[in-house]
């Protein structure tokens, strides 16, 4: 057993060392009870990778608010010594924050960015593509039990008192191209994970373990085996290489006790004339039945995806009046260059809105929710494709703020060059059918955009100033403002319902990560990770 490396354990001993008379963290008093991953929105506790279920994160903390954002300060930083590139977004409970970096994980004393306990897992030899980056967004929290997944699609679980390994099950090892990068989610007793490998020939799912034991509750395979609706798509053998992974963490509506997960790009990416038809279940948001496993309903955003427009984007689950209808909605900023309303009680599509300057691939969304195609598709010779092959939008965090109505998200302009030559699968290789080049002269550039459902439209747009290369995401807040990464290395906040800018601090460093809020003793925080660094801040 690999044991963590138990950095203080005696509470008192961190009280004294902060130099002020606020209790310090007590791992022991740590016990995240199912009914508290129901809270919403987040407060003072921010207890899972979106803060609550729905993946609006929304906080509910108001102390830093325009009126004395000029104040916000560092408070601290942490440095991770394994990654100089840090995707995660951290979790707080009473006073402990829970980061990872790579395979290891650490808890800290979240008012003063001390570590409290780091556990130590040696990152995979021998991985590919996205998995080779020892890339990893967080962790869950179930009781006193700490959930992440390693790079090569290990599901570990920790001991929240001292960093120590309870458990380890390997998810996915039959296919040496799986890898995983995202946070888990704790649904009940169960613990939710997905792998990345989408481009890389593997067989999608979402799988499910009881938190206690470890033990497989069940799989939901996203690519149809032989004989099974959709089938079609995949000859041959090709449903055990289709890709549409579950790389990023999804939703959860425990009133209608269905999950909401986005599934990724077929494989091969580029290469549509051997998974002939729509190719299910990539490209979709799946409903799943969190006990069974058991499939309610899929929207597909992009059948026969030539583009690698994954559709993993965080499904925002708001219950509003929408053209005039109170209803249970689901709204997703899609790679693909549209924002969707969907009814999350049965999948209906309600509306699409383009969102980027730049998309040349469809027309038009149709009635049923369906892309009317330009024709434009990889050639041997090269084609201009808009979006590029980062997507108009991705895996960064959108947000949504109660008061404006309003679901806030980066998006990026940009196009390019796609390429197409027939491949065959090969495990330690990607699965692309060739690739993407960059247009010479072609500009990129991010904008922070806000998508407003009363008017389903978007009310305003932010231009970014940088390279179109970073990956922040946002949060929404009480206090009527926006925080988010933005294209230049700051951690930035705008005023929620103008966006107009109103405070920005420099990290020195490329942003890849999306914020948070906390509270600890009364006193809000916000914090981001940016480079190798956690940034914590908070008012004077």
């Amino acid at each position: 057993m690999r044991m963590a490396v138990l950095i203080a354990v005696v509470t008192t001993c961190l009280a004294a060392r902060a130099g002020n008379d606020t209790p310090a963290v007590t791992p022991t008093a740590i016990d995240v009870r199912s009914e508290d991953l129901l809270n919403q929105p987040p407060a003072a506790n921010w207890v899972s990778y979106n803060g609550d279920y729905s993946g609006r994160r929304y906080s509910g903390l108001s102390e830093i608010n325009p009126g004395n954002l000029s104040g916000l300060r560092a408070e601290w930083v942490f440095h991770a010594s394994n990654s100089k590139r840090l995707e995660v977004t951290p979790v707080v409970v009473n006073g402990m924050m829970l980061v990872t970096a790579g395979n290891d994980a650490s808890a800290l004393d979240a008012r003063t960015g001390r570590v409290v306990w780091h556990h130590s897992w040696p990152i995979s030899e021998g991985l590919i593509d996205d998995a080779s980056g020892h890339l990893n967004r967080g962790v869950a929290v179930w009781h006193s039990r700490v959930y992440m997944e390693t790079d090569n699609a290990h599901l570990l679980c920790l001991d929240v008192r001292s960093g120590n390994l309870i458990w380890d099950v390997a998810y996915a090892d039959w296919n040496k191209n799986y890898g995983a990068t995202s946070a888990p989610l704790v649904i009940k007793d169960k613990v939710l994970v997905g792998t990345s490998g989408g481009d890389d020939g593997v067989r999608g799912f979402l799988a499910a373990y009881d938190a206690m034991s470890g033990k497989l509750a069940w799989r939901f395979w996203t690519i149809p085996g032989p004989g099974e609706f959709g089938s079609s798509s995949w000859p041959g053998k090709l449903y055990l290489h289709g890709g549409g992974t579950t790389w990023m963490p999804g939703t959860y509506d425990p009133q209608l006790n269905t999950i909401y997960w986005g599934t990724s790009n077929p494989a091969p990416d580029f290469e549509g004339g051997v998974r002939p038809g729509d190719d299910l279940y990539t490209d979709c948001v799946l409903a799943l039945d969190p006990d069974t496993g058991k499939l309610k309903w899929y929207f597909q955003f992009t059948p026969h995806d030539l583009f690698d427009y994954d559709a993993v984007e965080t499904p925002i689950l708001i219950d509003a009046a929408f053209q005039g209808v109170e209803r249970k909605l689901l709204v997703q900023a899609n790679r693909n260059g549209y924002i969707y309303v969907l009814d999350r009680t049965n999948g209906k599509f309600l509306s699409a809105t383009r969102f980027v300057e730049k998309l040349n691939w469809a027309k038009e969304i149709d009635p049923q929710g369906r892309p009317v195609r330009t024709g434009i598709e990889p050639t041997a010779t090269g084609t201009r494709v808009c979006p590029g092959y980062a997507g108009a939008t991705n895996w960064f965090a959108p947000s949504y703020n109660e008061s404006t109505h309003s679901v806030y998200f980066m998006a990026l302009e940009e196009c390019e060059t796609y390429f197409f030559k027939p491949q065959t699968f090969q495990e330690g290789r990607g699965y692309y059918s060739t690739g993407v080049k960059r247009i010479p002269g072609e500009t990129s550039q991010k904008v922070l955009v806000a998508f407003n459902l009363d008017t389903n439209s978007i009310v305003w747009k932010y231009p970014q100033v940088g390279g179109g290369h970073s990956s922040g995401g946002t949060m929404a807040t009480a206090g009527g403002l926006v925080f988010f990464g933005d294209d230049g290395g700051s951690f930035e906040a705008v005023e929620a319902q103008t966006g107009k800018p109103l405070w920005h601090f420099n990290t020195g460093q490329d942003m890849s990560a999306s914020p948070m809020s906390y509270a600890v003793a009364g006193k809000q925080y916000v914090a981001i990770a940016a480079g190798s660094d956690i940034f914590s801040f908070k008012l004077p």
